[in-house]
């Protein structure tokens, strides 16, 4: 319907629909402000509510460092806690001294705990398997960062088991363009394809080096795991410690981790974390 607007400014207009429409324009500027104020007592009170740490909270720093290969290793990490470690307290019920110590670091880091706890463990069992190899938890971390976020990436959690949330499971090795071509190589009995291989796991290792490498960190009798952190930090642990390298020296550790990755820029990369790690440790 079309309304006529009055022809006289003096003309009065019809009281009825004058008096609705300023209680209507009124009756919304109040509820306007209503749901302003609501709104923002909500935000207040979400902001100010204590619980976990959330997402926009800033993460540990790992400034790049664009070493030359060959010329360091990372710096030295503090000193690990005495004792025999357990690889999974969870199962055996048996609480050890890494525990405390991953828990500590884990607060400085950004690492998850049972993260930290596997590095140590396969630090400690190359002590007394390799000792001239000297390998680092914090290198360890370093590989395992850039591979997978300790076993977090795409949201997943990694579990007191030592197994992420969901299977970490690479793209299809199949040639294209960076990336090298490896037919598959175990019947897709590691990462479920039967054309090409994939990397598997926290630490990303291919069925054909796994199958060389693989080791059961607590001993327990039961095969290689690579979805388990403590089996695939160990087995990350042998393999840089295969011949006669010694992960303390420049030449060593680039070595090692070239062999790992052969990429400069990957290798800066675990080195960038690594460092990092081993700092955060003396603080």
């Amino acid at each position: 319907m079309v309304v006529v607007p009055p022809t006289s400014k003096s003309q009065p207009r019809p009281p009825a629909r004058g008096g609705a429409g300023n209680f209507v324009g009124r009756l919304a500027l109040v509820l306007l402000l209503l749901a302003f104020v609501a709104g923002g007592a909500w935000a207040l009170g979400t902001f100010n509510r204590l619980g976990p740490r959330t997402a926009v909270d800033p993460p540990f720093p790992i400034p790049f460092q664009a070493v030359e290969p060959g010329v360091a290793a990372p710096g030295s990490a503090g000193e690990l806690p005495a004792g025999q470690p357990q690889a999974s307290p969870a199962v055996t019920g048996t609480a050890e001294p890494l525990t405390a110590w991953a828990a500590a670091l884990a607060e400085k880091t950004d690492i998850p705990p049972r993260a930290l706890r596997a590095y140590a463990i396969a630090d400690l069992l190359m002590r007394a398997q390799k000792p001239a190899c000297r390998v680092s938890w914090a290198t360890l971390a370093g590989i395992g960062r850039v591979e997978s976020r300790h076993g977090t990436i795409g949201g997943r959690s990694l579990g007191e088991d030592g197994r992420p949330s969901r299977p970490i499971t690479g793209v299809p090795l199949d040639g294209s363009p960076g990336v090298k071509a490896i037919p598959d190589s175990d019947g897709g009995t590691l990462d479920g394809d039967t054309t090409w291989d994939r990397a598997v796991g926290p630490m990303q290792f291919i069925p054909t080096t796994w199958a060389r490498y693989a080791v059961r960190a607590n001993g327990d009798g039961q095969a290689p795991d690579p979805h388990n952190i403590d089996d695939a930090a160990l087995t990350a642990a042998r393999y840089l410690c295969s011949g006669t390298r010694d992960l303390a020296t420049g030449a060593g550790w680039w070595a090692a981790v070239l062999d790992y990755n052969n990429s400069t820029e990957y290798g800066q990369n675990v080195f960038s974390g690594a460092d990092a790690y081993a700092r955060a440790s003396l603080g």
